[in-house]
């Protein structure tokens, strides 16, 4: 979201983004806590203001980000409610992904075929909503990229893309060609590019940005 907006120009968008490894447990600490008394991540710390306003949850942190720039949150209605409610519905569902499919199938130290096929046809389930969603729209809530887009995307784009607990295959992606679409279309965006390396430790070298403090960062790993 951030990039999107320094990609239009808007400079008041300019951020250091710090990284928490929650491997080692940074999400506990009290500088961080401070921010986000749930300790996940992401959070959100605005110090534009004469005093700091501290935002967590994603959905509530690009709700923040597009009403103080005006801009990927449509004004005007259904567009917007439109727009909220695919915001909120990755809110709810995404944990069934990542939490539910991407822990048994990819991270559980015994293998349940139960939980795996339960939470397996569930996240099929959810990219059958989102293709047919897709299948008329050329975004998720209509003709324009939106916080929506912004949030799904990473969760379901990488499915899609087999970046996800290498499952690409098992979940037959391929069905969902419209998704595939979206996909491709988001990834080819130059922000979408750079916020993928931030904070990144995972990968090739040149993808991984560990701490993100200005533009020029980008220079030893864009090229």
């Amino acid at each position: 979201m951030l990039e999107e907006l320094l990609e239009l120009g808007v400079k008041e968008a300019e951020y250091d983004a710090w990284l928490i490894n929650i491997d080692e447990g940074d999400q506990f600490g009290s500088g961080f806590v401070d921010i986000n008394p749930n300790s996940k991540i992401p959070a959100l710390a605005d110090h534009s203001g004469s005093e700091p306003i501290c935002i967590f949850e994603s959905g509530s942190i690009l709700t923040y980000l597009a009403e103080k720039f005006s801009v990927f949150l449509p004004k005007d209605q259904p567009e917007r409610a439109e727009t909220f409610s695919w915001l909120f519905w990755q809110m709810g569902s995404a944990p069934f992904v990542g939490g539910g499919f991407g822990h048994f199938y990819a991270y559980a130290s015994e293998k349940y075929e139960y939980a795996i096929n339960r939470y397996a046809l569930e996240t099929k389930r959810q990219l059958d909503v989102l293709n047919q969603c897709l299948a008329t729209n050329h975004y998720i809530a209509g003709d324009n990229y939106t916080i929506a887009d912004i949030a799904i995307w990473p969760w379901y784009g990488g499915l899609v893309n087999g970046w996800q607990y290498g499952a690409a295959e098992f979940l037959s992606v391929h069905e969902y060609e419209h998704v595939i679409r979206w996909a491709d279309e988001i990834y080819a965006r130059p922000a979408v590019k750079c916020g993928r390396r931030v904070n990144r430790i995972q990968g090739q070298p040149a993808e991984q940005l560990r701490e993100r403090h200005d533009a020029s960062d980008f220079f030893r790993i864009l090229n």
